[in-house]
């Protein structure tokens, strides 16, 4: 009797060391990335599907952004006013200018007079002190009219500021995905009213997908960074294909196994986190599960 049951026992242990053949499980997982609206208002445009791809920074949606260019229009108009205003420096100072040029003629053919006897130095003297006097008004113009150039030029800076600062929340109403990808899921239409930081959709790289999996502490010693490894996705029954992976970042800390994960050191409760990246052909999803032969 003993010796029958024996011989049963050796098939079954050889099956079930045989039926583990791989070094780590986990899922297969994706970068991300959950897409707000930079603006408040209503969604005028917003016509991609769940499922459509996506390219970063190009346009795939729109806020009304109506009364924010009607804002920049305003402070254009302002601004182009303003700047208009400013003083014209030659044409108010060169009735100036035309005086103190005529006086140093005039004080030229008094010298001239002078050495001939034919004028007093009293009136070169009152023509030196009349030169400055006019000098003075030049100097005293001149730094006036620069001083509210100066004045008008600030302002002037400060509109261009506000320009900017409406030409970036303009720029925020478009909406575009920050990766290329595709979208997951869908949270707003079109005609809705939304806000800043309100979630719209969620993209996913699903062109470099990458397998999170599980390893003991024992086999982690002999996992390094860029090791490449044979990973196997599991799409039920018989379907199973293998991809060429590559370790691309292992966790610092442990935790506990989780419930949907199996090792081959069954009394192993503590495990790292390890992500494999996988070129993606089209067949791996999120969640597929997967095994991991070092």
């Amino acid at each position: 009797m003993n010796k029958f049951i024996y011989i049963l026992a050796i098939p079954f242990i050889a099956s079930c060391t045989s039926s583990v053949n791989y070094d780590a499980q986990g899922t297969f997982e994706a970068t991300e990335v959950t897409i707000s609206a930079e603006a408040t208002g209503r969604i005028i445009n917003f016509d991609i599907q769940e499922g459509a791809t996506v390219k970063a920074n190009v346009p795939i949606g729109a806020i009304d952004s109506t009364q924010l260019d009607l804002q920049r229009k305003q402070l254009k108009a302002q601004q182009s006013a303003l700047l208009n205003s400013r003083p014209n420096k030659e044409k108010q100072v060169a009735s100036l200018r035309q005086q103190i040029a005529t006086q140093r003629i005039e004080l030229q053919r008094i010298d001239n007079l002078l050495r001939d006897g034919a004028a007093t130095q009293k009136q070169h003297d009152d023509i030196v002190a009349q030169i400055k006097v006019l000098e003075q008004q030049l100097s005293a113009s001149l730094s006036t009219i620069d001083n509210s150039t100066a004045s008008i030029n600030e302002n002037a800076a400060a509109l261009e500021a506000q320009i900017a600062m409406l030409d970036d929340r303009i720029t925020k109403c478009s909406i575009s995905a920050s990766i290329d990808g595709t979208v997951l899921v869908k949270y707003a239409e079109a005609g809705e009213f939304t806000t800043a930081g309100k979630p719209l959709m969620k993209v996913a790289d699903l062109n470099n997908i990458y397998l999170r999996a599980y390893f003991t502490s024992d086999q982690l010693a002999n996992i390094n960074l860029g090791d490449e490894v044979t990973v196997t996705a599991n799409f039920g029954g018989d379907q199973r294909y293998e991809y060429a992976g590559r370790v691309a970042w292992i966790s610092s800390k442990s935790e506990f196994t989780p419930k949907n994960i199996q090792t081959q050191d069954s009394r192993a409760n503590m495990v790292y986190a390890v992500k494999i990246a996988v070129k993606n052909d089209g067949r791996l999803k999120i969640g597929l599960a997967g095994d991991v032969n070092l």
